[in-house]
């Protein structure tokens, strides 16, 4: 089956177990975890990750959040966006995260060998001033520092969703700014 069709089904699949046919549930789901399976094998596979644990964890996700779907909207993207949401939760729960060597960081940000990274530097500074100070922490430590949220939220006694919030109003004022700077 094509992919178009496939979202056709879906779609009337899913207004029909909204709508109380179980035997249209049970298809969907079915017919979901099929694909699902085939797309999420290789993102599972380089994440170390179980792919069949992932595509349980996304239907039950889906299970809990069918009343989110939003009648008439193609069920594609909305499960697309459902699957994404549970490879990054089982990444946080592994704990893995990035790690990159500063040793010798300050020696190569100004040697660099066109003399900007030292310029850009002074011009990160002089955009985050522009920011009041607990946005300025808060952009600091998620986005340069490479803190979570919640770490950030805890040192700070504010909840996960304020300093969530405060990010993106933070990030979008200094990307207004070198709008205007540019």
């Amino acid at each position: 089956m094509d992919q178009v069709s496939d979202e056709a089904r879906w779609t009337t699949m899913l207004e029909l177990a909204l709508d109380g046919d179980a035997s249209a549930y049970q298809n969907l789901l079915q017919g979901l975890a099929s694909a699902l399976r085939t797309a999420l094998r290789s993102r599972a596979r380089r994440a170390g990750l179980d792919n069949e644990d992932v595509v349980q964890e996304v239907l039950l996700a889906l299970h809990m959040k069918r009343s989110t779907w939003v009648r008439g909207t193609p069920v594609a993207p909305w499960v697309a966006a459902i699957a994404r949401n549970k490879i990054v939760d089982a990444h946080r729960r592994r704990g893995s995260r990035p790690e990159v060597s500063i040793e010798n960081i300050v020696e190569t940000l100004q040697t660099d060998d066109d003399g900007d990274t030292v310029g850009e530097a002074h011009d990160l500074e002089r955009l985050l001033a522009k920011l009041p100070a607990k946005q300025r922490l808060i952009v600091s430590e998620i986005s340069l520092q490479g803190y979570t949220a919640l770490e950030t939220a805890r040192r700070l006694n504010m909840s996960e969703v304020a300093v969530r919030v405060s990010l993106h109003r933070s990030l979008k004022r200094l990307s207004a700014a070198l709008r205007g700077s540019r």
